[in-house]
């Protein structure tokens, strides 16, 4: 069946000693290594975010038996120092999400929080497989930015990575989850084709092509909590805290909303 809920899973940096401002979304080389045994144990076949999309959007074509998704968001060194070896050797795929304004080089804007990629790296990522995708420019709150803080650094994003791999990145990320229907008409408009949330849920076809959720992969994630993850076992309850601080997080950024449109109005 081409509709089947699709594991998405979600990495940051893999590292042996992460920065402190990334080490809870970190995960080891170690375990990284062993998920991905995981995944071919089980008989997994990874997609990247363009696949899955392209199948979801045919009605003719079909996905595979057990699919899932490998995701990098931002721009870690250990993507390509752990990771790409990783997947090399199961023949896997993934989709690397880049905030281009954090990574080394010449459009570095000095935000990155630990040793980030270069581009020659990221060529070579990209060359083994990997798809790129946009992860916007300073990995800003796209729903608090006004719509031309939101275009330019949409358009910042996708021109960056044009000019650097000269293919133009279909897939786009959220930085921190957050969207609504203003930011996904806009990243829409700015040529991507789908876009990835969070969520900790399963993806679903019904959930559209902007608003595919994903389940976070983090250091705390023991290889039994990661095999419920794949399986798509236990998520709500695996991640039950995540979602109640979510959602109060999310009225104190709707509060912040109402409050700078007053005072907009009032300029």
């Amino acid at each position: 069946m081409s509709d089947r809920p699709v594991p998405i899973l979600m990495y940051h940096s893999i590292a042996r000693l992460p920065s402190a401002a990334t080490r809870g979304l970190s995960v080891s080389p170690e375990a990284f290594a062993r998920q991905m045994e995981v995944l071919g144990e089980r008989g997994f076949t990874p997609l990247t975010t363009g696949q899955l999309a392209a199948v979801w959007r045919s009605s003719g074509a079909s996905l595979p038996e057990r699919p899932v998704l490998i995701t990098f968001d931002d721009g870690y060194e250990g993507v390509h120092r752990y990771a790409l070896p990783e997947l090399a050797r199961h023949g896997f795929t993934s989709t690397l999400f880049v905030s281009t304004g954090w990574l080394r080089g010449e459009h570095d804007t000095g935000g990155g929080l630990d040793l980030m990629l270069d581009w020659d790296q990221v060529r070579e990522l990209a060359a083994a497989g990997t798809e790129i995708g946009g992860h916007g420019h300073t990995h800003l709150e796209l729903d608090q930015l006004t719509d031309e803080e939101l275009r330019l650094e949409l358009s910042r994003c996708r021109d960056i990575v044009v000019g650097e791999l000269g293919t133009r990145p279909v897939s786009f990320a959220y930085p921190y989850g957050y969207s609504n229907r203003r930011v996904r008409g806009r990243v829409r408009e700015a040529g991507f084709a789908q876009s990835l949330a969070v969520g900790n849920t399963l993806a679903r076809r019904a959930q559209g092509p902007y608003a595919l959720r994903r389940v976070t992969v983090r250091r705390s994630t023991g290889t039994e909590e990661f095999e419920r993850l794949v399986e798509g076992r236990a998520i709500a309850r695996t991640f039950a805290r995540d979602h109640v601080l979510t959602k109060g997080y999310a009225m104190v950024r709707r509060a912040r909303q109402v409050r700078r449109k007053a005072i907009s109005s009032r300029v």
